[in-house]
């Protein structure tokens, strides 16, 4: 159940409470899946290097969701708009995109086994994929999902791929340890996971990062807000960029939380939502069932 803040300019993740609910719930030997928002670069990092150290609970194994419509889009596709009709290259056969989109799952993938932990793919399988586009992106390596056709019995499949992933022996670690320096564990989360060349500072952040330490709380981990489109700060970047820097230009402390919170670029933290909710022209008709206002 996706509960928790936004990966982009929050940590990403359910409660702990939620999963030790959950990990009741299902009893020993059972499977609780807990969802570290968007992708490996920043729900996921956060998932390790703040959640799993406060709740002392280490993973057994990750699972990463594609879509051939996302890898094309990393390959160099159209522009993706919430509200417009998607662009044709989505729609039919292309081939070389998904390929070239195969360079940003290929990351992921990495950046997931620097913690240690095996990886699945879940490769979401949907009408408009042909045969050819899921062998471009490494069908004999990932698991094709028909959930959204076929319902449960589409992800019998990836639930067996889970069940021997989590089987397999694993030694799970953090990326940095806590008594690195502010800067040390921003500078190793831009260079291993997003692969940057380098982090560059406002006066602002190099103040707010001095501030922090002398007060004591250079010792909690980091929550980056960045953006979720690109590896890099810069959104317009797309598959797996490399020669670039990522700029700090603010930090901020959420103590109470338990973490520093540096601020990427001009990375806004209140979510761009409506001023007038969806849900205010959306009905149902008590005699029909018909849901109007959906589209």
């Amino acid at each position: 159940v996706h509960a928790g803040p936004f990966a982009n300019i929050a940590h990403g993740n359910s409660s702990i409470i939620a999963d030790q609910i959950a990990l009741k719930l299902v009893g020993e030997g059972g499977f609780v899946i807990t969802e570290a928002g968007f992708g490996a670069d920043i729900g996921f990092e956060k998932f390790c290097n703040i959640k799993c150290r406060y709740s002392k609970y280490a993973p057994d194994c990750a699972v990463i969701v594609a879509t051939v419509r996302a890898l094309k889009m990393h390959g160099g596709g159209p522009d993706v708009v919430a509200g417009r009709p998607l662009a044709d290259e989505y729609l039919s056969e292309d081939v070389g995109l998904v390929t070239q989109g195969c360079s940003n799952l290929v990351q992921h993938i990495e950046n997931i086994r620097k913690f240690n932990i095996p990886v699945v793919v879940a490769l979401n399988a949907f009408a408009s994929d042909t045969e050819a586009e899921h062998a471009a992106a490494g069908a004999s390596a990932v698991e094709i999902s028909s959930h959204h056709a076929l319902g449960g019995a589409g992800a019998l499949d990836l639930a067996k791929a889970v069940e021997s992933a989590c089987a397999s022996s694993s030694s799970f670690k953090f990326l940095y340890p806590l008594d690195m320096s502010i800067k040390e564990k921003i500078a190793t989360i831009a260079r291993e996971i997003y692969r940057a060349d380098g982090v560059t500072y406002s006066e602002a952040a190099e103040a707010k990062i001095d501030l922090y330490t002398r007060q004591g709380f250079a010792s909690l981990p980091v929550c980056m807000a960045k953006t979720q489109y690109s590896f890099s700060d810069n959104k317009l970047l797309k598959g797996a960029p490399t020669g670039f820097t990522v700029s700090v230009d603010d930090v901020r402390a959420s103590v109470g939380a338990g973490f520093i919170f540096p601020i990427l670029g001009s990375m806004p933290t209140i979510p761009g939502l409506p001023t007038r909710p969806c849900y205010f022209d959306i009905d149902i008709d008590t005699e029909t069932g018909e849901i109007t206002g959906l589209m």
